[in-house]
């Protein structure tokens, strides 16, 4: 079942000479189960793709369909319940509140869900100790390595259940040996069933993930699978609901 279904997407940004197209049209599908990189040099169109599929961005032509649904003309609100309970968004910077314990961080989500109390912290609580740190519950930001404050970035990310996780350079700011220990947890993410999409500008993490899709120029030159990768999706697709 197709997740993400881009029909001849563009976004332009000014006016008449100082007109920018940032993204010629582009047409894009991806199944529910998938696990895919977004690359391609500065200025190639592939964070406008992906603050289009986030919903934080809205396209100048074209229709976007997420499960189904075309997104692109839904009003500033609905756009925000989609963010909030259908997509969950890691980024290269972690946008910790460092005022708030890392319990109290990935409760946040829930808040505008609303959510009882009770139930977000024991969701929290599962969450974060699905990525390694449920003996960091109470601790602040500045009390964590840069590794430990993306997993509490990932266990914020994936608390309402998302459907699909995007993922912007997550490992842009991490030393190698910290990147593969967040890779892995994508890729376990991805085994119990979630979606996942990431910009990267590493080769090396691209090559983790089961589908590579180039941007160049505001286009899509090249969209390649791993050869463990059946030609309809993951072979990780959709083995169970994850469950946090």
């Amino acid at each position: 079942m197709a997740l993400i279904e881009l029909d001849r997407v563009s976004k332009t940004y000014g006016s008449g000479e100082l007109t920018v197209h940032a993204l010629h049209p582009v047409s894009l599908t991806i199944q529910a189960g998938e696990y895919c990189a977004i690359v391609g040099p500065s200025g190639s169109g592939k964070s406008t793709a992906m603050a289009i599929l986030g919903c934080l961005d809205r396209p100048t032509g074209g229709t976007y369909r997420l499960d189904g649904h075309p997104v692109n003309r839904l009003a500033a609100d609905a756009l925000a319940e989609i963010r909030n309970r259908t997509l969950g968004f890691v980024f290269q910077q972690f946008h910790l509140l460092p005022q708030l314990s890392a319990l109290e961080n990935v409760m946040l989500p829930m808040v505008y869900a609303n959510l009882p109390k009770a139930k977000r912290r024991s969701r929290a609580t599962r969450a974060l100790q699905r990525v390694g740190l449920g003996n960091r519950l109470h601790n602040r930001p500045n009390q964590l390595s840069g590794g430990q404050q993306q997993r509490v970035a990932i266990a914020r990310a994936i608390v309402n259940r998302p459907k699909l996780l995007l993922a912007d350079e997550p490992t842009g700011a991490l030393d190698s040996q910290t990147s593969q220990s967040i890779m892995q947890i994508f890729a376990d993410l991805n085994r119990e069933g979630m979606t996942l999409v990431m910009v990267t500008h590493d080769k090396e993490v691209a090559g983790m993930c089961d589908r590579t899709i180039t941007f160049r120029d505001g286009q899509i030159i090249a969209d390649s699978r791993s050869p463990a990768t059946s030609p309809t999706g993951s072979t990780n697709q959709l083995i169970r609901k994850t469950e946090v």
